[in-house]
């Protein structure tokens, strides 16, 4: 069975969302158990800088940013599940990814500037998830015009005979 430009675009995002997991799992390992980091800790790329400042956890609490980020990443693999096996219903399944993907992308933009501007460092882990999820963006935003285009195509409307419309002579 030839795989559709859109279920190989669903496995990219499926993939791409479990090695997300896993580097979110790593990082939330760093945190609570002592894990040693793998990454440089001076110079430009800081890792241990960025993930000990106060940026590194959500807001007014303890827990690393990088749980919300797994909840992110599960989220986008459990959308990329849904679209590759529900190929019927795919626009609901296209937007609700791109808004998933967008809503992602906005944080990991966040996350950049203050690793840029405010921490003057950046973390090789935070990058590559913000790499990730970039890519996941534009793989949405890919399906979700494509879905636009052969929609029409798909629901059977450019194949089906015309009615025959009686027209009156006057």
């Amino acid at each position: 069975m030839k795989l559709s430009q859109r279920s190989v675009g669903q496995i990219i995002t499926l993939l791409l969302s479990l090695v997300g997991s896993a580097i979110s799992v790593y990082l939330i390992s760093v945190h609570y158990e002592n894990v040693p980091l793998i990454c440089s800790t001076h110079g430009v790329v800081d890792c241990g800088l960025v993930l000990a400042s106060n940026y590194s956890v959500v807001p007014g609490t303890t827990i690393p940013i990088s749980i919300p980020g797994l909840f992110w990443c599960l989220g986008s693999a459990v959308l990329a599940m849904i679209g590759w096996r529900f190929v019927a219903q795919r626009r609901w399944i296209n937007a609700s990814q791109f808004i998933w993907s967008l809503a992602g992308l906005l944080a990991a933009l966040y996350l950049v500037y203050i690793e840029i501007v405010r921490l003057h460092t950046i973390c090789a882990w935070c990058t590559a998830l913000h790499v990730i999820i970039l890519i996941i963006f534009l793989v949405t935003m890919l399906q979700l015009q494509q879905a636009r285009v052969v929609e029409p195509e798909e629901s059977g409307t450019l194949d089906e005979e015309p009615a025959l419309i009686p027209i009156r002579n006057q």
